[in-house]
């Protein structure tokens, strides 16, 4: 039993649990702490993968970097849907990469890193501060790679940053 599909089911639990707002996955800080060393971990072993192939179509990635100063500026739910674009992004990039590798380490790993950006993803459209549903219209700044690795690198500094921030800054809201 890999310690992934416990922290994945443990994130899907609480997701099933208590689906208008997840209070206890933003609340409890340990477990979005246990979700960037997994990146982290995902991010070291498919380093360690032999023979990655480049890319031929390249990865569309978005551009995670922020300004916290900007980012505070915000309100959670224009933040909500920034990250969501972003997971929808790295979803569609590891779906693609995935039909260009046949190498079994890094297929394993990417199917891991999909479906935990994918639960993510699921897991934001479950709360919203706006009336309706989010609407893919995404004018994410974002950008090409060629190396599987750069998908990891993104997700990694995805989850290290925006989502541990907006994590927070929701625990504010919803943790009294």
């Amino acid at each position: 039993s890999s310690p992934g599909l416990l922290l994945l089911t443990s994130f899907l639990l609480h997701v099933k649990e208590d689906r208008a707002s997840p209070t206890r996955l933003v609340c409890d800080n340990r477990l979005i702490q246990k979700y960037i060393l997994e990146a982290k971990d995902m991010e070291k072993r498919v380093g360690q993968c032999q023979a990655l192939p480049v890319l031929s179509c390249p990865a569309v990635l978005p551009l995670v970097d922020f300004s916290l100063q900007q980012w505070k500026s915000k309100s959670n739910e224009t933040k909500r849907r920034e990250i969501l674009c972003d997971l929808a992004l790295l979803v569609g990039a590891a779906t693609g990469a995935l039909g260009q590798v046949s190498e079994e380490c890094g297929a394993r790993h990417l199917s891991q890193l999909y479906r935990h950006a994918n639960s993510f993803f699921l897991l934001l459209q479950t709360f919203s501060w706006e009336a309706g549903h989010w609407e893919p219209s995404c004018s994410s700044h974002s950008m090409e790679q060629t190396h599987i690795t750069s998908i990891f690198l993104t997700y990694r500094q995805l989850v290290q940053g925006k989502l541990r921030f907006f994590f927070h800054d929701l625990a504010k809201v919803l943790c009294k």
